[in-house]
């Protein structure tokens, strides 16, 4: 793995056993296990619609009601008390909530201190100084309500690496980005994990997951269906089964995984 701590196996990282999750009588996660999440790394959880990626990360992030046990480096999350959990784990909602008065900076200060009680003027260099790393110190004075979908997002990001997390948690953090953006959020989790962070973001596009992640988590029918570096999940095989499509996984020029779609795959 390229980040720093992967290979050190002293460290436990991020496990989840048994997770389950119901909404009413409808079950979206079964008993799922995650294999251990090792700090250095960048985890993507991939699956089709409705496979529970966005549930389990909220539950991992103590933000959804779930049987089971989530251990960060062998303490468990829900046992932990708030303030230690703020500091320790950062949260990227798909979309920010509509209708806040802050203006961006404000946003993210008001992160940062979440994690506790920090001077004025060191929250707002502080959450100045992120902003301006993730190139968006030009919308630090503007209204939330005036960003676009895309801006939002790095906002976002700001909001959830502000505390400096050991775990950091995004669900679906390139969305509303255009490729840009995409590289510099890309790169900056990749930056973050490499300096020993155990990141887990929720991505669609499986070519994306390919390029940036260490390993991917394939999930379908509230389990996990297979698990590993992209080579090994991103196989003609595990789309057919959890994506039900025909597809062709080859090599660009530079070596990169492309996936090719031929078509719906029909069950023998």
């Amino acid at each position: 793995m390229r980040g720093a701590g992967a290979q050190d196996p002293k460290v436990r990282g991020l496990e989840a056993k048994g997770i389950t999750v119901r909404y009413g009588r409808r079950g979206v996660l079964d008993g799922l296990d995650l294999p251990p999440l090792r700090p250095g790394e960048v985890t993507v959880l991939a699956g089709p619609n409705a496979a529970g990626k966005s549930t389990l990360l909220r539950a991992i992030a103590q933000l959804q009601p779930y049987r089971g046990q989530v251990l960060l480096d062998g303490a468990d999350l829900a046992r932990m008390p708030a303030q230690t959990r703020a500091h320790a784990v950062g949260f990227m909602p798909q979309t920010l909530p509509a209708g806040s008065s802050l203006v961006a900076l404000e946003s993210v200060v008001a992160a940062l201190r979440a994690g506790g009680t920090i001077p004025a003027r060191q929250a707002d260099a502080t959450a100045m100084a992120v902003m301006e790393k993730l190139g968006i110190a030009a919308l630090a004075l503007e209204p939330l309500s005036a960003l676009s979908g895309g801006q939002r997002q790095m906002v976002s990001l700001a909001q959830a690496i502000v505390r400096d997390p050991r775990l950091l948690l995004l669900d679906e953090p390139t969305s509303a980005l255009d490729m840009a953006r995409q590289v510099r959020l890309l790169s900056e989790l990749r930056r973050l994990a490499g300096e020993g962070r155990i990141v887990v973001a929720v991505l669609h596009d499986l070519g994306l997951a390919a390029q940036w992640a260490d390993r991917i988590v394939l999930m379908h029918g509230g389990h996990t269906h297979a698990s590993g570096r992209p080579d090994e999940v991103l196989t003609p095989a595990l789309l057919a089964q959890v994506y039900g499509v025909t597809a062709r996984v080859e090599r660009c020029s530079q070596g990169r995984i492309m996936i090719l779609i031929d078509g719906e795959h029909a069950p023998a």
